[in-house]
């Protein structure tokens, strides 16, 4: 019956969304993608000389389809042009920008050890930037995802500091540092080969130095590049929003539909389906299932009352938690697309997504958006 009375629900909400597309939806996209490109990382990806195909950014659709369980096999035959994911929530003092990198194969090449390797891997950013004023605001901070943990980063100089109560080791914060790129200084970030932990430059093995094997992905609006090599320093990647004003190939919208843990994509709330055939898990580390997850679902348990999806779904509550001396900064939203979907597809606490984490209120999360 819920599944019947979702569909009927989602089905309403395209006939609303997909046949009366404002103008103002479009110029509000065009302004998210001018806003995410300006902020984007550098991106420096460590790659193994073992498997550098599996060290390449790419799109979950890279083999032509939204099955979640055959990503690991198609490796060697899929597009592996570079693209990322971004998202834009917006409150009246502030933007939270959300990067999400995906890779076909979370992998190990160490057989000797408890290692594991899984299908499917999305790590990724979550950038808070400050409305100052003028065009694209002010960089604020940076956390990012390494495997189920978050790291916190702020400018140099910064006023903005850690909150040393919730972010407890020296090593779950530090500094980001910027490069520039296209007549404006950008971020940089750095993504770990194999288990692509994420962090701000220079965490990982892969620096730029000439001799290393990594990829220096730059951002672009349009262009998305196949690097020549595990050993490739200037390949652009494609920026794809994952909250566009159409349903077509979209993992947000999949994710709606895919909402009682019976789709093709998602296996639950934010897990993407993923499992253990091929040669996933051969040796000794083992191939669990269903192991990869999206943004609606990162969180660190080990920081104090912060729970998983609340990067995606409430970064200002996320950020307020990590970071003092922001200033005015607001903990409700002008705009947020996570929220207005869920609610307009009918969930509310009664009747949630299958396996939507538990300490998310529903009814308190409506109430941060317009109503």
């Amino acid at each position: 019956m819920k599944k019947v009375k979702f569909l009927y629900l989602l089905i309403a909400v395209c006939l609303f969304s997909c046949n009366n597309t404002d103008p103002q939806d479009i110029t509000q996209e065009s302004k998210d993608l001018d806003l995410a490109y300006r902020w984007a990382p550098i991106h420096y990806q460590d790659t193994d000389s073992d498997d550098p195909l599996a060290d390449y950014i790419t799109r979950f659709d890279y083999d032509e389809n939204f099955f979640g369980n055959d990503n690991w096999q198609h490796l060697g035959t899929g597009d592996l042009t570079a693209n990322a994911y971004y998202s834009v929530v917006e409150s009246s003092t502030h933007w939270f920008i959300v990067y999400t990198f995906f890779h076909p194969r979370d992998w190990t090449d160490r057989y000797f050890t408890p290692d594991q390797e899984h299908e499917n891997d999305a790590e990724g950013i979550l950038m808070t930037i400050k409305k100052d004023g003028s065009t694209y605001g002010s960089f604020v901070s940076m956390i990012t995802v390494a495997h189920s943990d978050l790291y916190s980063y702020m400018p140099d100089g910064s006023t903005v500091l850690p909150n040393t109560t919730i972010l407890d080791e020296e090593g779950d914060y530090g500094v980001v540092t910027f490069q520039n790129y296209d007549g404006q200084l950008h971020p940089k970030s750095a993504q770990e080969a194999k288990g692509h932990g994420l962090y701000a430059f220079p965490t990982s093995d892969f620096n730029g130095t000439l001799g290393q094997d990594g990829i220096i992905y730059y951002p672009s609006k349009t262009v998305s590049e196949l690097p020549s090599s595990g050993s490739d320093f200037n390949v652009k990647y494609k920026l794809i929003n994952i909250l566009p004003n159409n349903l077509s190939g979209n993992l947000w919208y999949l994710q709606l539909f895919d909402s009682n843990g019976d789709g093709n994509t998602f296996a639950t709330w934010g897990r993407l389906v993923g499992d253990d055939s091929d040669d996933c898990g051969d040796g000794t580390p083992t191939c669990p299932v269903n192991s990869a997850g999206m943004g609606w679902v990162w969180g660190d348990d080990d920081d104090g009352k912060n729970y998983e999806g609340e990067i995606a779904l409430d970064p200002a509550k996320l950020v307020k938690s990590y970071f003092i001396g922001l200033g005015d900064f607001s903990l409700t939203y002008t705009r947020n697309q996570y929220l207005e979907d869920l609610k307009n597809a009918g969930f509310n606490n009664s009747f949630k997504p299958f396996g939507f984490p538990v300490q998310l209120n529903l009814t308190e999360l409506y109430q941060k958006i317009p109503q």
